[in-house]
């Protein structure tokens, strides 16, 4: 049954992606998935919960991110290094992958599902920004960074660093080059670095 299921999710979410909510099609995303439509039904019951179980992946993906960055950032005493990986590895998650895809196929959807949206933002961008949060404070309180304000803080910090690609991302069919994604992510760091590393 495990194994219908992630088959079923894989499939409805690259249908979902293709057609949206409205034009997805819940026999074609069985004849994809190569399960019948009852069983489609007996798991998930209704195309909209098939469609909040789509999202799962962009939720899991920010979830291990957070976790990663709660654990790490703020722990050592190469401000700079660190602050350069956490922002290469946050651009490629989030502009390497599929998440992109979910978050603009969530926002279509915005109006439909306002708990969805809202739950979304909470645990995948908000969770992101409270473990960035995190860490800035940490590297404050050991004197290495000057950040009165870490929420404030941590929203420059991921601007800087991939705020124009993923508004370029949101409106593009490909996705940026990894290349590109890592050097504007490093000079991104290297402006936050400047306005924040302590005097």
């Amino acid at each position: 049954m495990a194994r219908s299921r992630a088959v079923i999710v894989t499939a409805a979410t690259e249908h979902f992606l293709r057609n949206g909510y409205v034009g997805a099609n819940v026999d074609e995303i069985a004849a994809e998935a190569r399960v019948s439509k009852r069983t489609i039904y007996n798991v998930f019951g209704a195309k909209e919960q098939l469609f909040r179980e789509s999202l799962g992946e962009a939720l899991a993906t920010a979830e291990r991110f957070s976790r990663q960055l709660s654990v790490e950032l703020g722990t050592t005493d190469d401000v700079a290094a660190e602050v350069r990986d956490a922002a290469t590895r946050l651009a490629a998650t989030v502009l390497g992958g599929p998440v992109v895809r979910l978050r603009r196929l969530l926002i279509g959807e915005a109006e439909r599902f306002p708990d969805l949206a809202e739950d979304y933002y909470a645990r995948a961008p908000g969770r992101v920004m409270a473990s960035l949060a995190d860490g800035l404070r940490r590297f404050h309180e050991r004197g290495l960074l000057r950040i009165p304000d870490p929420d404030l803080a941590a929203e420059h910090f991921a601007f800087l660093v991939m705020g124009a690609p993923l508004d370029r991302a949101l409106f593009a069919t490909e996705p940026p080059a990894a290349e590109e994604v890592a050097a504007r992510a490093v000079a991104g760091a290297e402006v936050f670095l400047r306005a924040y590393l302590s005097a």
